[in-house]
């Protein structure tokens, strides 16, 4: 009598998958979602090895901060007004321009204004500028992390065809490329259903949701007189570009933000907050 098949053990599984050399890209694409699907990686390790081979083909010009939305300082501008824009922003590098935001003269480190603090009177922003880095629009993100890593700069300046400053890009945008999509949220992205509700009561909405179809699930009256979508009526009450795990409240509901870069939103989970009428009891 034959004995019965043992299981096969994890090596055997990988060991099978590795020998299937894939011929292409797409294939090499299609065998780590068979992966993930045979629970042999998890949505994580997924999602960071599709964004190492996504920085590869991305340019600076596909995730660059556009110049009309980089905080930048001029020259020029009092102390106290670069001191409460680097508090506000909490940016740790700041371009500084001279007679226009073309013109960028170096990049003034936040750190750097403890000196100011310490010798108000023989303080120089011009002395304590780094040099600026320019690239092109065209320069390959994994060429610029390279870059990044080996010339110790974080930021860099993102020039047109014609010398003028599109934008910039730093290595946490760079990063964000493959460790930003590292969430359990990875299946949500992918599905059509723009609200879906979790087993936990909660509900993850897509940041492209539009408005009318937000208050049809929620019950909610939001205005779609100034924005679209709910992503664009987040960014209006928070006020600014809000980082994945914050938290607030709108109205009778908790906005939690799941998932963001460092130019969209893009998931949240929301929940509706218990009356406290009814949290107080009777």
């Amino acid at each position: 009598m034959d004995e019965p098949h043992s299981k096969p053990s994890l090596l055997e599984r990988l060991g099978a998958l590795i020998m299937r050399e894939p011929e292409d890209r797409e294939q090499l694409i299609a065998l780590l979602h068979s992966s993930f699907e045979r629970n042999l990686m998890d949505s994580d390790a997924l999602a960071m090895i599709e964004g190492v081979l996504q920085v590869s083909e991305l340019q600076a010009r596909d995730i660059m901060v556009p110049r009309a939305q980089a905080d930048m300082v001029n020259v020029q501008d009092p102390m106290e007004k670069i001191i409460e824009t680097a508090i506000d922003t909490a940016h740790s590098r700041f371009p500084v321009t001279g007679e226009s935001k073309d013109d960028v003269i170096g990049i003034l480190l936040a750190k750097d204004l403890l000196h100011y603090y310490q010798k108000p009177a023989e303080f120089d922003l011009r002395d304590t500028l780094r040099p600026a880095v320019f690239i092109p629009e065209s320069k390959r993100l994994n060429v610029l992390l390279k870059d990044f890593r080996s010339n110790r700069n974080h930021i860099a300046i993102v020039v047109d065809e014609y010398g003028g400053v599109a934008g910039l890009v730093t290595i946490e945008d760079v990063l964000e490329q493959i460790v930003g999509d590292i969430e359990d949220e990875y299946d949500f992205d992918e599905t059509e259903a723009n609200i879906v509700r979790d087993r936990h009561g909660r509900f993850r909405v897509k940041a492209i949701t539009e408005i009318d179809d937000f208050n049809a699930t929620f019950g909610t009256n939001f205005s779609d007189d100034d924005f679209d979508t709910i992503g664009g009526m987040v960014l209006a009450h928070v006020g600014k570009l809000p980082k994945r795990g914050e938290k607030f409240k709108i109205g009778d509901l908790e906005v939690e933000i799941l998932r963001a870069d460092s130019r969209r939103l893009h998931s949240l989970l929301i929940e509706r907050l218990e009356a406290e009428s009814e949290a107080g009891g009777g």
